[in-house]
């Protein structure tokens, strides 16, 4: 297998670092007092202060205009149709640049391709609706949130109890919806709810996937989640209370909107993976540095052993991962299975970044616990990934439930 990456993905992972380069990082270092202290950045209720929105949607709608914001939407939405190679490749060299916790950069120079932007969900839109809302969409105007995960449905989301009854032109939603990230600021919601209530019970389907518009009457998100000992989120509580949809923003088919939830989501695991990738090259170059320059006992601390150790095996734990990241994502662009192998790559990657972060804290000793180095940024954000996009538990149960059906390639 040709591990090469395709010189577009190369020159448009840096024209990406360029873009940040020469327009985000002015702005950051102009509004840094704003950016980088959470108790300022985000209100008394922990939502994002209206000029943090503000920049961010300007960042948006820049990167949309130079083209990265669309970069991996599907070309019938008006997206680039890059493909899940020249993905991986982009999003490992971003976030390899830029590190953890840089809100005008990640999540708004490239998306995510899956829940955000350009949605591949967006394809099953009614076609004058999709005329008439995603170009808002694509230009970083509006954003999206993805309303599934319940208070009692998360991986096994047949348990959602969200309701919808059609009442003439219209269908009436009842429910709430919890961990929805983007729900306290998005334009829209893709908002999945029961519609067969039959076919619900016996776990053939029955929930129907909708286009709300997040300003309309019955729908609500009037708080959030803070994680991991931030003050602030991006994840929110949805309350849907006599909501009044058309029956024309129904998307796909009715009763059949299981099958889109799990559109893109390939794709959208790779993403998550490639971003663990990024985020761990960048956790061992400050490690590596650190070891060059700090002195113990009248010689630089890269000269231990115990210290060497740990180095070489976050280097080991890196390219392993890239490799997983760098295989899957070939064999999903050539349309082959690989539905376990997309599983192995989101678990590894997502535990590989939790065991290179806390050897990087270790090998900066004291330093590696402060703030300043945002080291336990990555360490805390590693911890979260390996519950979204389905558990590490889940990803497990997915492996061995192909390998026991006779998909034991490898």
């Amino acid at each position: 297998m040709d591990f090469t990456v395709p010189d577009e993905a190369k020159e448009t992972a840096q024209a990406v670092v360029s873009f940040v380069e020469r327009y985000v990082e002015p702005i950051e270092r102009e509004y840094a007092d704003l950016l980088q202290d959470e108790r300022k950045r985000f209100d008394e209720r922990g939502f994002l202060q209206p000029e943090v929105l503000k920049l961010k949607k300007q960042v948006r709608m820049a990167s949309a205009e130079a083209g990265f914001y669309t970069m991996f939407g599907d070309e019938s939405l008006g997206g680039g149709g890059l493909g899940e190679v020249a993905l991986v490749h982009i999003q490992e060299e971003l976030n390899h640049a830029w590190g953890p916790s840089r809100p005008l950069v990640h999540e708004n120079v490239v998306p995510s391709v899956f829940t955000n932007g350009l949605s591949p969900i967006l394809r099953e839109l009614d076609p004058e609706v999709r005329a008439r809302l995603v170009p808002g969409i694509a230009s970083g105007e509006k954003t999206l949130c993805f309303g599934l995960s319940e208070p009692g449905a998360g991986s096994d989301v047949q348990r959602i109890r969200t309701r919808a009854v059609r009442d003439g032109d219209h269908w009436v939603l009842n429910g709430s919806k919890q961990w929805i990230t983007n729900a306290p600021y998005a334009d829209y919601c893709i908002l999945f709810a029961v519609t067969d209530p039959e076919a619900n019970r016996e776990r053939r389907g029955g929930i129907t996937a909708f286009f709300v518009d997040t300003s309309s009457d019955g729908f609500e998100c009037s708080s959030n989640i803070p994680i991991l000992g931030h003050i602030g989120s991006h994840h929110g509580i949805i309350s849907i209370e006599d909501l009044r949809v058309p029956a024309e923003n129904v998307i796909g088919t009715v009763h059949k909107g299981l099958s889109l939830a799990l559109l893109g989501i390939s794709k959208g695991r790779l993403s998550m993976s490639a971003m663990c990738v990024g985020l761990a090259r960048w956790s061992l170059d400050k490690a590596v540095d650190y070891a060059r320059q700090r002195e113990t006992f009248d010689s630089v601390i890269g000269d231990h052993q115990a210290v060497q150790i740990k180095l070489a095996e976050m280097a080991m734990d890196i390219y392993a991962a890239k490799s997983v990241v760098g295989r899957t994502a070939a064999l999903v662009e050539s349309k082959q299975r690989a539905i376990k192998e997309t599983s192995i790559t989101k678990a590894f990657c997502t535990e590989m970044l939790g065991r290179v972060a806390d050897s990087a804290m270790q090998v900066h000793g004291a330093m590696g616990l402060s703030n300043e180095l945002r080291l336990q940024e990555v360490w805390r954000h590693a911890r979260t990934l390996r519950i979204p996009d389905g558990t590490s538990e889940i990803q497990r149960r997915t492996i061995a439930g192909r390998l026991l059906s006779g998909d034991t390639d490898l």
